[in-house]
């Protein structure tokens, strides 16, 4: 198992993705029965009713290019629309759980969908960006410490002998990497000012671990260095998972 390093990107006014992650778009809902419109819902034909509408049901599936393992026929994949009016009537709502929040009314029932959902069951503005779109905006950000690529990188193996370094030199911050991974630990720009510090003095002394230490933990500490100047810059924490 690997220990990655991030930054806390929606606490940083520079940060591109910000204002998208923290917009929520979908939430899915234990109890939709609250949300009337805002509900999302597939409309449905049973097979059974399907094929009691069309004499050649083949035919049909085939002109739809429906997938014969499909268990309803879903009225938003018809493209014959003749085919469509016939199976409206039949059709019934299915409701999939999920509510778009700009649906919502009023604050009351917004915090009611936000109490009936995981936080993991929340689809903000970024969740709703393609890859491309995502790596494009990683890549032009302020935030994006590591060379491009966004504001999470590694910090090494979970074994990694760097905090035992960092314990033996002083070096609390570094040294407490695993313990604040396993924990959850957020934190502070000002310690972020603290481990740029120790890494300096971490880059000073290295040398002294031989050169196998130079080779396995320059990398890290160079993350660890940008993650620190741009937490303190930003005024945003940063953490290890």
């Amino acid at each position: 198992m690997g220990i990655s390093i991030a930054i806390c990107e929606k606490d940083a006014p520079s940060a591109s993705c910000a204002e998208l992650k923290k917009n929520i778009v979908k939430t899915l809902v234990s109890d939709v029965s609250l949300f009337n419109d805002a509900a999302e819902y597939d409309e449905v034909v049973s097979l059974d009713d399907a094929k009691s509408l069309f004499e050649d049901y083949e035919a049909f599936i085939k002109r739809n290019r429906i997938n014969e393992e499909t268990d309803a026929i879903y009225l938003d994949k018809i493209k014959k629309a003749d085919d469509l009016e016939l199976l409206k009537p039949k059709s019934t709502k299915n409701y999939t759980g999920w509510v778009v929040f700009d649906k919502l009314e009023s604050d009351e029932l917004k915090n009611k969908a936000l109490e009936l959902s995981k936080p993991e069951n929340r689809l903000t503005g970024w969740d709703m960006l393609d890859f491309d779109g995502m790596n494009e905006m990683c890549a032009s950000c302020p935030l994006s410490w590591d060379k491009g690529r966004g504001c999470i990188g590694t910090f090494g193996p979970d074994n990694s002998q760097l905090p035992e370094i960092a314990e033996r030199r002083g070096c609390k911050i570094i040294a407490s990497v695993p313990e604040g991974a396993k924990d959850g630990k957020i934190y502070t720009p000002e310690e972020a000012k603290i481990m740029a510090e120790e890494v300096r003095l971490l880059q000073e002394v290295l040398p002294e671990e031989g050169k196998m230490a130079v080779r396995r933990y320059s990398g890290p500490l160079e993350r660890l260095g940008a993650v620190a100047d741009i937490s303190s810059k930003e005024g945003c924490g940063f953490y290890f998972f």
